[in-house]
């Protein structure tokens, strides 16, 4: 019997070495190296076993170009995330949160193809093929070419394809799949990285559409190597508050697309929904005349979208205010409220800040900067600004406005959904004709907005 040897990788880079190490060497990571046995006389595992091509390199110039062709999922929200539809070929991974609806959504999305004509191949690590059955029933995704299989075993999921060969495959999940030749359980380093190795090899030699689902850490971040994010051709996270019904679909890395784009998604009865509008939808339940609320103009990608953002500023008694955010960075809170302190005279030393984007949207761009500060200076005065006002804009730190980019777009949205005011840049005024509905305020300061805003 072979003699079982320890190493220790890094979970965030992979580096191995003979002895645990507080810090690797590697990527810098702190209490990042995880033990893992392995046999004395390593065998190779299938990623290297797979596929030998026959075909010879070539002159860049020689080799013929042209647009990559996608296949329409019927789903325009993850059309619009990977940049057009799914490229024949590509490895994709999808992350989220436990129960977010990561399966739902794939399982959906395998009902389209396999609609279309197309073979499609789940493989099921987690739930048994019944399961898998009484979701199909209940979300209605039953077609004759969706397969469906229950095996965490890569030979027999690899037989599987052979007879099958499916022009979409799916793999839920990639830490439940294991390399029988690898001395690790299940979920380790070296069994995902192995096991991602032999299904990237799949993809690109077969031309087989993959879609790998990862768990998740307590972090957020996909658990496993590093590696497995770079060598994917597409990173998807599946995001969303298990108190909302809205779930966002979020590319952070795309090779055949834009990496700015998301897909917004309803979860219901029977499963997701599409959401057409989805401003219409975020200021559904806003409160007209309210001090604290405002709505702000912010771009996802290429589609502008309108969210209630709120405010509310108490009086403390303790000696250090508490600062809140949902929905926004904390530091760029923070840098607000010392804005409003040092520039505009407002006392919030002793007052708690809280802030919240309603919906659980997530806004991360600068541009919501404007709305920010004049939600927070509506409450602390207790003035509401005007119900069909519409705020956008970056805040430096003397208190100017700074200009953001795709203003008309974000004017045009704020016309369509029946605002009568927008609060903006002055600086983004130029360039373009604005539309002749709407009203548009140009500002240079804050004090400027807040004078426009709260009179």
């Amino acid at each position: 019997m072979a003699k079982l040897k320890s190493k220790f990788i890094c979970t965030e880079c992979g580096t191995e070495s003979a002895k645990w190490l507080g810090k690797c060497p590697g990527c810098g990571g702190w209490n990042s190296m995880v033990e893992e046995k392995e046999t004395a006389v390593r065998t190779a595992g299938l990623g290297t076993q797979l596929i030998h091509t026959k075909e010879k390199p070539q002159p860049i110039i020689h080799i013929e170009s042209g647009r990559e062709p996608r296949i329409e999922t019927r789903m325009r929200e993850l059309n619009r995330v990977l940049g057009g539809g799914v490229v024949p070929g590509s490895l994709i991974l999808v992350g989220g949160d436990p129960g977010i609806g990561k399966s739902t959504l794939l399982l959906q999305t395998s009902h389209a193809l396999a609609a279309k004509g197309l073979t499609v191949l789940y493989i099921s690590g987690e739930g048994s093929v019944r399961q898998t059955k009484m979701r199909a029933d209940r979300l209605g995704a039953l077609t004759d070419t969706l397969y469906v299989l229950c095996e965490t075993n890569i030979e027999s999921i690899g037989e599987a394809i052979e007879h099958v060969q499916p022009d979409f495959l799916v793999i839920d999940s990639i830490q439940t799949v294991f390399d029988p030749s690898v001395q690790s359980a299940p979920g380790s380093v070296s069994q995902v990285r192995e096991c991602t190795a032999y299904f990237m090899r799949i993809a690109k030699v077969k031309g087989i559409a993959t879609v790998l689902v990862g768990h998740v850490t307590k972090e957020g971040a996909i658990a496993g190597p590093r590696l497995l994010e770079h060598m994917v051709d597409c990173v998807l996270y599946f995001e969303g508050e298990r108190h909302h019904s809205y779930r966002l679909l979020r590319a952070v890395k795309n090779r055949f697309g834009s990496t700015n784009e998301i897909g917004i998604f309803e979860m219901g009865e029977d499963g997701l929904r599409e959401v057409d509008n989805p401003s219409e939808l975020f200021l559904s339940e806003r409160p007209l005349g309210v001090s604290g609320s405002t709505v702000v103009a912010s771009m996802e990608g290429t589609r502008p979208v309108l969210v209630e953002l709120q405010a509310l500023v108490a009086a403390t008694n303790f000696p250090s205010p508490r600062r809140m955010s949902a929905g926004i960075d904390h530091h760029r809170m923070a840098l607000i409220i010392a804005v409003l302190e040092k520039r505009m005279g407002m006392f919030l030393q002793n007052q708690d800040a809280y802030v919240n984007v309603a919906g659980g949207v997530k806004l991360d761009e600068p541009a919501v900067d404007l709305a920010a500060a004049v939600s927070l200076a509506s409450s602390f005065r207790d003035a509401p600004t005007r119900p069909y006002d519409v705020f956008f804009g970056e805040v430096g730190l003397t208190g100017e406005v700074r200009g953001v980019s795709r203003a008309e777009q974000r004017v045009k949205e704020a016309e369509k959904l029946g605002f009568k005011r927008v609060i903006m840049p002055d600086r983004s005024l130029k360039g373009w004709k604005p539309p002749g509905g709407i009203e548009m305020i140009g500002v240079g300061t804050v004090a400027e907005a807040l004078r426009a805003a709260l009179g």
